[in-house]
């Protein structure tokens, strides 16, 4: 019953985030291809006329941090055959990170500090989670294969994002950087509900 349970809020949550995102991005003050394309996900949640409901993607960006660490801890933990002390660290510190990234905005010079560091625990914390998840289950099947490279795309992304910060398409490695994540949560997800793992 935990693993459905866990599986179901895996899936609702990565939904969630991907749908509010893109409501988000339809009322942000840009075509919304323009958005996706030159507009970073964090924009989306400044409370300013360029984003009206910057509130929604900020329960985004919370609700995927809790769903991460109600899925992990409920029952995704108990597949952990190595490195289960590490991996559940990681996987605090990418949930942690996503919530500081919806509590604590962007563009303002006070906070954006602490908004930045909320921002680098997520992505590069939550894409080195999905690489040593998947050397740390019991098998490397093809979850775990699809696991790993989703967590080095998503490292990929983030290194040429962070050394491309001034490039136009930042906000694109951005979202790449983050999609892994969102893609494994709904992944790990379908396959706790089905029992493959």
């Amino acid at each position: 019953m935990k693993r459905k349970v866990a599986g179901v809020v895996l899936v609702l949550g990565s939904l969630y985030y991907l749908i509010v995102e893109a409501i988000s991005a339809t009322f942000f003050n840009a075509s919304i291809i323009d958005t996706y394309i030159f507009h970073t996900i964090s924009e989306l949640g400044i409370p300013n006329l360029n984003s009206p409901l910057f509130w929604l993607m900020n329960s985004g960006f919370i609700l995927i941090g809790l769903t991460l660490i109600f899925g992990y801890f409920l029952k995704f933990k108990d597949n952990i055959v190595k490195n289960r002390i590490l991996c559940s660290i990681l996987a605090v510190i990418t949930a942690l990170g996503v919530i500081v990234v919806g509590l604590i905005h962007g563009g303002n010079p006070l906070t954006s500090g602490y908004h930045t560091l909320g921002a680098v625990m997520a992505i590069l914390g939550g894409n080195i989670l999905l690489v040593l998840i998947s050397r740390s289950m019991e098998k490397f099947d093809s979850y775990q294969k699809t696991t790993l490279v989703l967590g080095i795309i998503g490292l990929i992304a983030f290194w040429i994002m962070f050394f491309n910060m001034e490039s136009i398409y930042m906000p694109v490695f951005e979202r790449l950087s983050v999609y892994t994540l969102i893609v494994w949560c709904f992944l790990t997800g379908i396959f706790l509900v089905s029992n493959n793992i």
